[in-house]
């Protein structure tokens, strides 16, 4: 059974300028102990996607469809039941450490309350608790930091200290909004590293979103494209990173510096700007960039449908179709 099933999501949130829909028919599911990694331009509905699941989305949002967490709906849960399972059951990390956590709060004030309000737990074993969790992310000295604030630790250090704070009472999901955005590339490493150790041990589920494909090959077992707030193709990472179908994810990974071409080849830029929820195009949303639309591209939205036993697309037109 999978730890999440989402069908039909839809999302609009109201503007001054009248409401505008940002994600639009969104389908997936994530198994147990998987990274499913979310990929796409910015803008293309990928976190707004996420914080629809939490009940996080600006006031006056409308959400449609289903998102079934256990026996479940998330999308119709009332909000107090939300909030008991946001955090101890599902729980989210979010892009920018600094800003998510408590300038004035210790870390450790931050672990324990959190530990305490969902669990329930008393001082000493929150406390207990918190420095079990800074261990497991190998965050240098664990009962030192509790007594730190968060400027006092590096980005790196940071990030892991939001790891272990979603973390704390043992969820079934974790959401990872961009968690190595702005972090070197060592950094980087440490932290997917992380999160694959934390999976493989715990039976972790990970939904990572990213625009970055070089992290989502590192981690990522199935992978979902997102471009103007619909999923244009999915399927298993290495599948379709290596034969992409879509001409967008195909854009994003000629897009790429690759490290053996030779000096002075120029980068393959997506032409034209990305399309917005106030702009959408009719019909496909990626047509006006595309070198291989048709007129039935630029009138009728593609369903995304099985193309084998793995991999779903959304195109009339499939121009990379094996032969």
């Amino acid at each position: 059974m999978s730890v999440l099933a989402v069908e039909d999501l839809r999302v609009r949130l109201r503007t001054p300028a009248g409401e505008i829909t940002v994600v639009d028919g969104v389908d997936y599911e994530v198994q147990p102990g998987e990274v499913f990694g979310v990929a796409g331009e910015s803008g293309s509905g990928k976190t707004i996607s996420m914080l629809a699941l939490l009940g996080l989305l600006p006031e006056g949002a409308v959400v449609g469809g289903t998102a079934r967490f256990g026996d479940d709906d998330l999308l119709a849960m009332p909000r107090k039941r939300l909030r008991r399972i946001s955090g101890q059951e599902l729980a989210m990390v979010f892009q920018d450490p600094f800003t998510s956590l408590h300038p004035m709060l210790s870390v450790g004030r931050q672990l324990t309350d959190h530990v305490r309000v969902h669990l329930g737990v008393g001082q000493a074993a929150a406390e207990a608790r918190a420095i079990e969790c800074l261990e497991e992310v190998r965050l240098p000295d664990p009962r030192a930091a509790l007594a730190r604030f968060p400027h006092q630790f590096s980005g790196g250090m940071r990030q892991r200290i939001a790891i272990a704070i979603a973390l704390a009472c043992r969820p079934k999901l974790l959401i990872a909004d961009e968690p190595t955005t702005a972090l070197d590339v060592t950094v980087q490493a440490g932290i997917l590293r992380l999160l694959d150790r934390l999976r493989h041990e715990s039976g972790l589920s990970v939904i990572l979103i990213t625009h970055d494909l070089g992290v989502m090959s590192s981690i990522a077992d199935h992978v979902s494209v997102f471009y103007a707030g619909r999923i244009v193709e999915a399927g298993p990472t290495r599948e379709l990173l290596t034969a992409p179908r879509h001409p967008y994810t195909r854009a994003l990974i000629d897009a790429l510096p690759h490290p053996e071409a030779e000096g002075g080849t120029e980068l393959v830029a997506i032409p034209g700007s990305a399309a917005t929820p106030r702009n959408r195009p009719a019909g496909c949303a990626f047509h006006p960039r595309c070198p291989y639309a048709s007129q039935r591209s630029q009138n009728e939205v593609p369903a995304l449908v099985p193309i084998s036993d793995t991999r779903k697309l959304a195109c009339h037109v499939d121009p990379f179709r094996p032969a």
